[in-house]
């Protein structure tokens, strides 16, 4: 009597992944010491209370235990600290594992993706093959010729019997274009960024080291700046970007720009761009005697023109600004609107919500096209 062998589905129960006590805790710290800017001592505390109430360790596990592992590991080392007492800071090795889970969290199917360097439409040097093929050209690589299709044209031309390859019988398969794109990232850190109770800069924050950790691991030969701005604009390490915080500034949208297209004035690459996250209502520009002209109160219109000036500035350089707005005002989505046509760029009004899928959407279609 055969077997008989029943199609269909079975159910259980979900078993989570097993995670190791420091596992568990790390995944939760790193969360922790992005929301409070690096500082291990707050992150810490927050992690208590959090243990407090969802019993994450026990009599076997504790969280001091917990702080003995990141010293092994080299994940914190001891400091001295601004009023001369000694405490705990984080590593190197502790801000690349940060941004490796800001790039998980935000573009979690990403390493499914492959190592590749980025395809453009035009054909060109690269070794992502089209399956297109055509004659050979003088200064062709040699290992582009397909040898399959080039013998096959040699029998057709010169026939069986007096077989012979020429230069003339060679084919070449095309190969898709690698782009390099040079990048900046502008993030506002005026005091508006936290104002109404929303914490608006650390999604900008995680976004920002996702970007850079994504560049760095699958497009090495791109380039990302990132500048900061609020009274001024100035740029700042990529390590840096977990203590980065807003502070008691007005938005200097205009010093952002410049900043940004100085900086891509000296990058090589023929695709650039500027990407903005910002709640969109620039307050204040430096004048040229170093002076402040500052105004919180709606859309000042001297300020605003100036920024529309540094869109159309931006244009003729070939430099597409996409704004990634985080507030929900009419009036500031309709001057964001307005400076979108400016640049001819592009905009998305987002919450904090979906704000780096976004960016990472955006970052893959630019790089698919060579921006002229």
């Amino acid at each position: 009597m055969k077997n008989e062998f029943k199609k269909g589905f079975y159910f259980k129960t979900y078993e989570a992944p097993f995670q190791s006590p420091f596992d568990k805790l790390f995944t939760i710290f790193k969360e922790l010491i992005t929301h409070t800017s690096g500082d291990f001592d707050e992150a810490i505390n927050w992690l208590r209370e959090l243990d407090k109430e969802y019993k994450l360790t026990d009599e076997n596990y504790t969280i001091d235990d917990f702080i003995e592992d990141l010293k092994k590991k080299g994940y914190i080392r001891d400091e001295v600290k601004g009023d001369g007492s000694s405490g705990f800071g984080i590593t190197a090795k502790t801000e690349r594992a940060i941004r490796q889970q800001a790039l998980d969290q935000i573009f979690g199917n990403l390493k499914k993706s492959g190592s590749g360097n980025h395809k453009t439409k035009y054909a060109g040097s690269g070794d992502e093959h089209t399956g297109e093929f055509r004659e050979y050209n003088f200064g062709d690589s040699l290992e582009r010729i397909s040898l399959t299709e080039s013998l096959r044209n040699a029998q057709v031309n010169n026939g069986v019997e007096s077989f012979m390859l020429t230069e003339n019988d060679l084919i070449v398969e095309d190969a898709q274009y690698k782009a390099q794109m040079s990048t900046v990232l502008m993030i506002d850190i005026s005091h508006s960024m936290i104002l109404y109770g929303e914490d608006r800069i650390t999604p900008a924050k995680k976004v920002a080291m996702a970007l850079a950790e994504l560049i760095t691991t699958r497009y090495p030969k791109d380039t990302l700046d990132i500048l900061v701005f609020g009274n001024d604009a100035w740029t700042i390490p990529i390590k840096d970007l977990p203590y980065l915080q807003v502070g008691p500034y007005h938005t200097n949208t205009v010093a952002g720009l410049q900043l940004a297209m100085d900086i891509l004035r000296r990058k090589r690459n023929t695709n650039k761009q500027i990407f903005m996250i910002t709640d969109g209502k620039p307050s204040c520009v430096r004048e040229r005697d170093g002076s402040y002209y500052m105004n919180s109160n709606g859309l000042d219109e001297y300020i605003v023109d100036k920024c529309y000036t540094q869109a159309q500035q931006a244009r003729k350089l070939h430099i597409p600004i996409t704004t990634f707005m985080i507030a929900r005002d009419p009036y500031l989505q309709r001057f964001v609107n307005q400076f979108t046509e400016a640049n001819q760029g592009k905009a998305f009004y987002t919450g904090i919500k979906g704000l780096g899928e976004m960016i990472f959407e955006d970052y893959e279609a630019n790089r698919k096209k060579r921006i002229k």
